[in-house]
């Protein structure tokens, strides 16, 4: 029985060491508290927030494409250049899709008080970098005004957006005409790379993603109804031409583009210089020179 335990004490022994050298866990959610310090510590303090949305994608895509399509670029870039991922956030901008089954639309006090918490909350574990990964078109307005709201009151850490990624030109020709900007090929292509089991393109041309253009307004004249005028299913362009070509080129572009964004973050140590100077003349207007 001796000889027993002295084998297991032992067999612990040798692979306790190669269990505390294993790698970290880029998932937020999967660390366990120590090794969360160390974490970020090891990314330098820089924590990615991938942003997507609950909402309708045309007759084939899951509700959740934006938040699914985005979190995937955003762990397989954290692979390569080292970040911490907060889990799956989608209480952002959707007020357009609000006629759809399964839409989550959020009042906007709480879109705007809930991301301040929680980047409020992720800066006090130490992510004093904190990088929000836009995956919804319905926050490319939203998510720039927030950055910009955070010169309101002093932070101790600064807040980066990235928004949607346009893949450079080349790549695989779309195979599909007229306007494609949502759950359309582009998108659809890249959910079969990232979750190609929720993806049923048999259903894709069950609705049609055309654009009935029912608003007759200049360039320059925006007005919230634009998008149900346009397109009231919430499908733009034809899902069932893409294919997992067009979707690997994208996603390596996205995925590309945001560890450029975490290398150039790590590196940045002008931006929370900066942001403090900033607080300290806002205290006092009158003494900066005009």
């Amino acid at each position: 029985m001796r000889k027993t335990v002295c084998a297991i004490g032992l067999m612990f022994c040798c692979i306790s060491p190669a269990w505390s050298q294993a790698k970290l866990s880029t998932h937020w959610e999967e660390l366990t508290a120590g090794d969360f310090r160390t974490a970020i510590q090891q990314s330098r303090e820089t924590c990615l927030l991938p942003f997507g949305i609950l909402e309708k994608h045309g007759p084939h895509l899951p509700l959740g494409t934006d938040l699914l399509n985005v979190r995937y670029a955003a762990l397989h870039a954290a692979d390569q250049e080292y970040a911490v991922v907060f889990p799956e956030y989608y209480f952002g901008q959707i007020f357009e899709a609000r006629h759809q089954p399964g839409t989550i639309a959020y009042s906007r006090q709480i879109q705007l008080d809930l991301l301040q918490e929680t980047t409020d909350e992720m800066a006090r574990n130490g992510c004093k970098k904190v990088i929000i990964l836009n995956g919804h078109g319905g926050n490319e307005s939203l998510l720039p005004f927030f950055a910009q709201t955070q010169l309101e009151k002093p932070h101790d850490y600064v807040v980066y957006v990235v928004g949607l990624i346009q893949p450079p030109a080349g790549g695989p020709a779309r195979k599909s005409t007229g306007p494609d900007m949502h759950a359309g090929e582009v998108e659809t292509s890249t959910t079969m790379v990232s979750h190609p089991d929720l993806v049923h393109l048999d259903r894709a041309k069950s609705q049609p993603g055309t654009d009935l253009g029912r608003l007759n307004l200049p360039d320059t004249v925006y007005t919230g109804i634009w998008w149900y005028a346009r397109f009231p299913n919430h499908y733009s362009g034809d899902g069932s031409a893409a294919t997992v070509e067009m979707g690997q080129y994208k996603m390596n572009a996205w995925i590309d583009a945001i560890v450029k964004a975490i290398r150039a973050v790590k590196a940045d140590e002008e931006s929370l210089r900066l942001q403090n100077e900033f607080y300290e003349k806002a205290k006092h207007p009158l003494d900066t020179h005009p």
